[in-house]
């Protein structure tokens, strides 16, 4: 699933993001790839934490994201979000349906400025969907994920840029949450699926990462088998978003893929826990990213950090992601050691990262047919509400209908002057637990 954004990443280059490079790669929008990285810091005393957001650390970069898992996750467990949750996250779209990560001020107009991103849409829109009674927003915002697709099928994380298997799978998330059919979207002939394809290691017995996906192709037009996009583009190929229900296989209908480029019952079981197939068609290639990712997960049933200096180190969010791929294509049985794995080791990580490292887990747990309120003893919905504001209302009966709610933005144009690649890759220096005063607030 597209939850992190840790594959291949680059950094935030520009003076508007207000951060220097040289950050390294392997960061998550809002969790960091292992329990042994810095904390991230909490807002400035002059960075006062918006109301109705979840999580107590500055949303520079992860506002959006984190608060779109939240909401996500919180609906897939029959959850009501706190209150104002919803309408803090209206409030972030621009005019023309985009998100940024973050708009410090929701009332100002967007502009070529205001750093969008396909990410940041494409998880509002589940989000939006899931609550419900936003149609127009989530729509608009798919819109305008639809006018700013590549013509090879994918998007990048800034709009038009490289396609990666990161944001096409999470964007094809999006369009499968508003009812669009993601194989149906085209541009130049080429749908979300032919990018995925195009982005898969071919099945080769006994060479490296067969069967899995790369993030992008490097320099040279080679392939890099990448884990976190591998995880993401196995739940983009079935048609999934963040949000898979337990009980799934692989589907050859869901996703809309015209199956010209192959038959998924040809070659193998697509959704099963059998060997890479040599097949051609996006089922085929969603069961082998699952073989791979099966057989990625060490003994102890944990994915290793992609981090330069802590290879290895476990990637709980990366874990956590993987279980929800493998449930996607079916392959259950592998499912049970990493998320036991996760029972046990999940507390600091999750702590420190804040309310998108909950949402993850809980979306694990979700997918693989577990109690999320039952995760190794400890009840993830309850740490996860904990992170936000408190709900005191029962319904969604304050949040403004689809008429009176515009995002309060303008044109909202493309950013420039920030290059991000992968994905949110600084987004982790903004996912931290709450701080005691967070919670002495909440008591109070």
């Amino acid at each position: 699933m597209n939850v992190r954004r840790s594959a291949a990443v680059v950094a935030v280059l520009a003076a508007t993001a207000g951060v220097g490079t040289g950050l390294g790669t392997g960061f998550a929008p809002a969790a960091l790839a292992d329990d042994t990285a810095p904390a991230a810091p909490s807002a400035s005393p002059s960075q006062a934490i918006p109301t109705g957001l979840y999580g107590s650390t500055d949303p520079k970069f992860d506002g959006v994201w984190r608060q779109s898992l939240t909401l996500v996750a919180l609906d897939a467990t029959g959850e009501k979000p706190g209150t104002g949750a919803v309408d803090w996250l209206l409030g972030q779209q621009c005019a023309n349906g985009a998100f940024a990560a973050y708009r410090p001020d929701p009332t100002a107009k967007c502009d070529a400025k205001t750093a969008v991103d396909t990410n940041s849409t494409a998880a509002a829109v589940q989000a939006l969907a899931a609550v419900g009674g936003h149609d127009a927003q989530a729509e608009r915002a798919a819109g305008w994920l639809k006018d700013n697709q590549n013509d090879d099928g994918g998007w990048g994380f800034t709009a038009g840029g490289p396609s990666d298997a990161n944001s096409t799978s999470v964007v094809i998330g999006a369009l499968a949450a508003v009812g669009e059919t993601p194989g149906g979207q085209k541009k130049a002939g080429h749908s979300p699926y032919d990018a995925l394809r195009a982005l898969a290691l071919p099945c080769a017995a006994g060479a490296e990462g067969s069967g899995a996906f790369a993030y992008q192709p490097d320099k040279k037009g080679g392939f890099a088998a990448n884990a976190d996009a591998t995880a993401a583009a196995v739940v983009g190929s079935l048609g999934e978003g963040f949000v898979v229900d337990a009980g799934k296989t692989g589907d050859s209908g869901k996703n809309g893929d015209s199956g010209e480029n192959g038959d998924s019952g040809e070659n193998g079981d697509s959704g099963g826990a059998s060997g890479c197939v040599d097949g051609t068609s996006t089922e085929d290639a969603a069961h082998n990213g699952a073989v791979y990712l099966a057989g990625a997960l060490t003994s102890d049933g944990y994915l290793k950090s992609a981090l330069a200096g802590a290879e290895d180190q476990p990637d709980l969010g990366n874990t956590a992601d993987a279980v929800v791929a493998l449930a996607a294509a079916g392959n259950t049985d592998a499912t049970a050691k990493p998320l036991a794995w996760l029972e046990k080791n999940y507390g600091p990580w999750a702590a420190k990262s804040g309310p998108a490292a909950y949402a993850q887990l809980i979306l694990a747990a979700h997918a693989a047919g577990t109690d999320p309120r039952d995760f190794g003893g400890a009840d993830l919905v309850a740490q996860l509400t904990e992170t936000g504001p408190a709900r005191d209302v029962a319904d969604y009966t304050s949040v403004p209908s689809d008429d009176t709610a515009d995002g309060g933005g303008d044109d909202g144009g493309i950013a420039t002057g920030v290059v991000l690649g992968a994905g949110l890759g600084l987004a982790a220096l903004a996912g931290a637990a709450l701080t005691r005063l967070t919670r002495k607030r909440r008591r109070a």
